[in-house]
């Protein structure tokens, strides 16, 4: 079978964008359309890909290991924040596991100078593969949906770097894997000043886990039923 594997990368200077929203009916109908075409289909980096203009998403339960190789201990505001996406995406099943062995989604929060090494190492499992970005998140993905998702991220850079590659790529690893810097109200946009988990993107990860949405559909198959998908999301995001 072929996979998927993407590499995701937060870098450059990051720039002020407008606010986000407030509510989940100050969207349209359109802009939410818009949103789900540009980061679900797509990919912003690939090294090689499996037909990556399709669907993917996570079949089964999300099982989340969190490594903590930083001096500080960052494990309890990442676990609030896995806590957080169990609660607000519908079709999502969200746990954390007692054993790397058990999980399908491996975080690894790292001081600057452990970056590269554990990309290297615990990634890709390669003394040879190229390290770029300030913050990573790998994708392996097959026509059955997302195998396994591994996301480094960097927690000596500050306050504002660690939350927004926390939001950014641990929510990239569960499907909508491309950014465009028109989605001002997303974190999928290198340019916008989010660091949090935004009305508008947890409306596009209820679209996504909407069990209407299947992987390996195309934007083609999507387009008819993505209204019924966005009224439902609605209803679902407060």
């Amino acid at each position: 079978m072929r996979f998927l594997q993407t590499v995701f990368l937060l870098s450059g200077l990051l720039i002020a964008a407008p606010a986000a929203h407030g509510g989940n009916n100050t969207f349209t109908t359109e802009e939410l359309l818009d949103g789900f075409e540009k980061t679900v289909f797509g990919l912003e980096y690939r090294s090689w890909s499996w037909r990556p203009y399709l669907v993917k998403k996570f079949t089964g339960p999300v099982l989340f290991y969190v490594h903590n190789l930083s001096a500080t201990d960052r494990k309890p505001i990442v676990h609030r924040f896995l806590r957080e996406i169990g609660s607000r995406v519908n079709g999502l099943t969200v746990a954390i596991a007692d054993d790397p062995a058990n999980a399908n989604f491996e975080i690894y929060v790292v001081d600057r100078q452990q970056y590269a090494p554990v990309v290297k190492k615990d990634v890709y499992k390669s003394d040879h593969a190229s390290v770029p970005g300030r913050c990573l998140v790998r994708v392996v993905s097959g026509g059955n949906g997302i195998k396994r998702s591994s996301a480094v991220i960097v927690s000596d850079e500050g306050e504002f770097l660690f939350k927004r590659c926390l939001v950014e790529e641990v929510l990239q690893g569960l499907g909508p894997m491309n950014d465009d810097e028109s989605l001002t109200h997303s974190v999928f946009n290198d340019s916008s000043r989010h660091s949090r988990f935004t009305v508008f993107d947890q409306l596009i990860l209820n679209m996504l886990y909407d069990p209407r949405i299947k992987p390996g559909m195309s934007i083609e198959q999507v387009k008819p039923i993505l209204p019924l998908v966005v009224r439902d999301a609605r209803n679902r995001v407060r």
